[in-house]
């Protein structure tokens, strides 16, 4: 049994300019497979390696493997797509199968768009791959798919989902396989080394209205930290790596285990070889104050945080949970304790103006990370805030879904404009940084890695990547009116997909409409039952009394986390 992977070859111009990240889909999946027995596999790095199409198909030609999986997010959906196209051709035989979180909640569209994939795995794929290998390895393949939870495939005409399957509720059994990765490509821009990107818990407990990924991952669970540092402890010994980034959503949100995590890093030496970064919340940084010079010690030294926006109400929107100032205090607190703070933007929603957007620069500027970047508004089309967002949402091209391409239409304003303020926003901020800043900040390796940084955007920013503003026509201020996004307009929601969302939609309706009329009882019989009666509504239904977890108090979450770390979703 011959199985080959592929990550598909998309760029945007986005995250990439930090470096060239490695697919660490494949590695899971690949460990999850030698661990079921199967060891003939392949990867296929089109993106890193930047293969042409006729190139994919020779080396699936020369391999011809028995399957092929490829994964894709919403931006490089039609590359993946155009990959398992390229299998038919030249191994049809194979099966062509396709993951991630894009098909996983849109198979409906995709299944239409690309009926030449034979199935698409729904949800975290370790275990339903490997279900579906072992399927396929049986001669069980096509006979037996119904019975198979996680799986979505073309019956005919129709398009069915089998029950979903459960998530991976022992990631301490996960065993990736990192040699299948060419890891003298893998370079972090800012440091010039190795870097990798781990895995140490899963899920989101917060339900960000921009978000989807806390949909994808359904609830929360942590690795064992001993575990999380051998792996790391493997790569920087077998691999070489210099600098990591931990993948999850908020790897902070269990703080009992995150501290374990850092003092087992310290207790190993390896804050001496290897450096690494996170993505968290402002509320975890404020919550661990105190804590923060020992993130240091274990060599955190890359903050991104999710400041999101310079206006309270646009914070509220988002569903944040968090306050303008709390955005300022964790900040400083981080760069008290040294470690390098990224703050992160949302722009480009409908109501953006000229103001909204300098109010991002002036508060970027007031509030002094060493990092700043402005994310265009993209309306993931599995999350509420789409759902909300109705028909001011007119582009449906997702490979234009990227971070980096104002998907939405200010009403203020044009698309192009939006760009130019943006890139106005990028360049009085770095140029501020460059004279001022990074050359006399600190010294040794504080200075190094902020030069560093000023070289990656440097160089995506003399290469025309950063942005993608060379494929959109944008030179500055004056080329603003003829700025071209290359939106293909002929991309719709298909009919299977929006028949979906409405039975969707329709079912959440009757599902409020239950729970309001049960609310509605509740408060009669509680207006006339006295005190005692409500406490034991909140007893029976201890979800309604958990409300305040995600933003509460700032100890609420690592409470509830340590004590029940694979519920706290």
């Amino acid at each position: 049994m011959r199985v080959v992977l592929i990550h598909p070859n998309y760029h945007s111009g986005g995250a990439e300019i930090a470096g060239s990240w490695p697919p660490a889909w494949a590695a899971y999946l690949a460990g999850s497979l030698r661990s079921a027995g199967y060891d003939d596999i392949h990867f296929i790095d089109a993106m890193t390696n930047d293969l042409s199409d006729e190139q994919i198909g020779q080396r699936l030609s020369d391999l011809a493997p028995d399957v092929v999986g490829c994964t894709a997010i919403t931006p490089s959906i039609y590359k993946a797509e155009r990959v398992l196209e390229i299998a038919k051709d030249v191994c049809p035989d194979a099966v062509r199968v396709l993951g991630g979180i894009h098909a996983t909640f849109m198979y409906q569209q995709v299944l239409s768009e690309a009926p030449w994939i034979d199935v698409i795995v729904r949800g975290e794929g370790e275990e339903i791959f490997i279900n579906l290998i072992t399927a396929i390895d049986e001669g069980r393949w096509p006979a037996d798919r119904a019975a198979i939870d996680g799986l979505a495939y073309r019956d005919g005409e129709q398009i069915v989902a089998t029950k979903a399957a459960p998530t991976v509720k022992n990631l301490d059994g996960i065993d990736p396989d990192w040699t299948l990765l060419e890891w003298e490509k893998y370079i972090y821009v800012p440091l010039g080394v190795r870097v990798a990107i781990p895995n140490m818990a899963r899920g989101c407990p917060f339900t960000c209205s921009f978000c989807s990924q806390w949909k994808f991952w359904r609830d929360y669970r942590v690795r064992d930290p001993k575990k999380v540092v051998d792996e790391i402890e493997r790569l920087v010994n077998d691999h070489g790596v210099g600098f990591f980034i931990l993948a999850d959503e908020e790897p902070t949100i269990n703080r009992k285990k995150f501290i374990a995590f850092c003092e087992e890093l310290i207790a190993r030496g390896l804050p001496d070889k290897i450096k690494w970064g996170i993505n968290t919340r402002v509320t975890d940084i404020l919550r661990d104050e105190k804590l923060l010079p020992l993130y240091r010690k274990a060599g955190l030294v890359h903050v991104s945080l999710g400041t999101e926006a310079a206006a309270q109400l646009r914070l509220d929107r988002f569903n944040k949970e968090t306050k303008i100032e709390d955005n300022r205090r964790a900040i400083e607190m981080l760069r008290n304790a040294d470690i390098f703070i990224e703050a992160q933007f949302i722009v480009g929603l409908e109501n953006e103006t000229a103001e909204t957007l300098e109010e991002t620069y002036q508060m970027a500027r007031s509030w002094d990370p060493d990092l700043a970047n402005w994310a265009m508004y993209t309306p993931w089309p599995f999350s509420a805030l789409f759902q909300d967002l109705g028909d001011k949402v007119e582009v449906f091209d997702f490979s234009k879904y990227n971070f980096v391409t104002p998907i939405m239409k200010p009403e203020a304003m044009e698309r192009g404009e939006l760009l130019d303020r943006v890139m106005n926003n990028y360049r009085r901020f770095y140029m501020r940084k460059a004279f001022f800043h990074y050359p006399w900040r600190g010294t040794g390796f504080r200075r190094r890695y902020l030069l560093g940084c000023l070289k990656a955007f440097l160089k995506a920013g003399f290469q025309r990547k950063f942005y993608d503003l060379g494929k959109v026509n944008y030179w500055g201020p004056q080329s603003k009116g003829s700025v071209n996004f290359n939106f293909d307009r002929t991309r719709r929601i298909a009919p299977a997909q929006l028949d979906d969302w409405e039975s969707a939609a329709d079912r959440a309706s009757k599902a409020r409409a239950a729970k309001a009329a049960i609310a509605s009882a509740a408060a009669a019989k509680a207006c006339g039952g006295g005190d005692q009666q409500m406490a034991d509504a909140t007893e029976d239904h201890p979800a309604s009394a958990a409300v305040k977890a995600c933003g509460g108090s700032d100890q609420q979450m690592a409470d509830v986390t340590e004590k029940h770390p694979a519920s706290a979703a």
